[in-house]
């Protein structure tokens, strides 16, 4: 089934435990599979990836339970491994023997898993921003409160900051964070704190599936020792692109992943915040073009 809207076509297809997921085309040419974070995010946010779609055609999928996707049954599904289920039967839904796979922000550890799952089935990989759990590669909270504090003398970064260190206090406590506190922290997101930014931040809560996020790195999703086995066979090449001013993953948490595969590189853009086609959408999208294209 599909349906259409402007420039983007929406499609569904069946996962293997029933459950319908769509996913959203745009744009022409060879295709590229974006896996959203959040985590649990639908993919509405990743927009064109500051104009991928001019070159690649776009497969964004929802994931179950976020965006067009349904609920499924058994919410136990939404922790990560499972899902990898739900990538291989859009690989399949799609007719491709192997995919070009994007992934941004916390579904990087959904893309290492179905990497390490289906080697064969990915071609290229970028990883955007991404979070590294599936492989145990974590900053300490005061690592990241550090990375912050460069951005510190005036606001709205100081407020940020603040908010940001008290969130980072409560999950070492191992306390749910204040939503505040949260909010408050957003402008350390983004390279710049605009209208376009703002924008799209607010737009956060009303796109996540709190229920789906808290499950998706639960106990017993990751297996590290075995996932960086299985990644550092990988034969594909892989893309690691980081934002200078981002502090999870910092580029030089986001170079020790790359050195996790025996083809992976890692790049760094400018002024980059955790969203970076926002910030210089120009570079973002040549850069990954470029990749895509001729390799690391």
């Amino acid at each position: 089934m599909s349906t259409s809207t402007q420039s983007t076509c929406t499609f569904t297809f069946t996962a293997d435990d029933g459950t319908e997921l769509a996913y959203h085309v745009q744009g022409e040419g060879e295709p590229l599979v974006c896996l959203p974070g959040g985590a649990m995010r639908a993919s509405a946010y990743l927009g064109d990836l500051g104009g991928l779609s001019a070159g690649r055609r776009l497969i964004l999928l929802d994931l179950r339970g976020t965006g067009d996707s349904a609920v499924p049954a058994d919410p136990s599904t939404y922790r990560v491994d499972h899902q990898v289920a739900d990538v291989e039967a859009l690989r399949i839904h799609l007719g491709l023997d192997g995919v070009d796979l994007l992934a941004h922000s916390a579904a990087g550890n959904l893309a290492l898993l179905y990497t390490a799952a289906h080697p064969r089935r990915v071609r290229r990989l970028a990883m955007i921003t991404p979070t590294c759990w599936a492989v145990d590669l974590t900053e300490s909270p005061e690592a990241r409160l550090a990375d912050v504090r460069r951005r510190g003398g005036g606001e709205p970064y100081d407020t940020a900051i603040a908010a940001y260190g008290r969130a980072l206090d409560a999950l070492a406590a191992g306390e749910v964070p204040a939503e505040a506190d949260w909010a408050a922290a957003m402008p350390l997101a983004y390279g710049r704190w605009d209208g376009e930014a703002r924008a799209h931040a607010a737009l956060s809560p009303v796109q996540k599936n709190a229920e789906a996020s808290a499950a998706f790195a639960g106990p017993g999703a990751f297996d590290p020792p075995a996932t960086r086995a299985a990644l550092g066979r990988f034969a594909g090449e892989v893309l690691v692109l980081a934002g200078e001013l981002d502090s999870n993953p910092s580029p030089a948490l986001a170079a020790r992943l790359a050195r996790l595969f025996a083809r992976g590189v890692v790049d760094v853009q400018r002024g980059g915040g955790h969203f970076p086609w926002l910030d210089e959408a120009p570079w973002f999208a040549a850069r990954v073009e470029r990749f895509l294209a001729t390799g690391a």
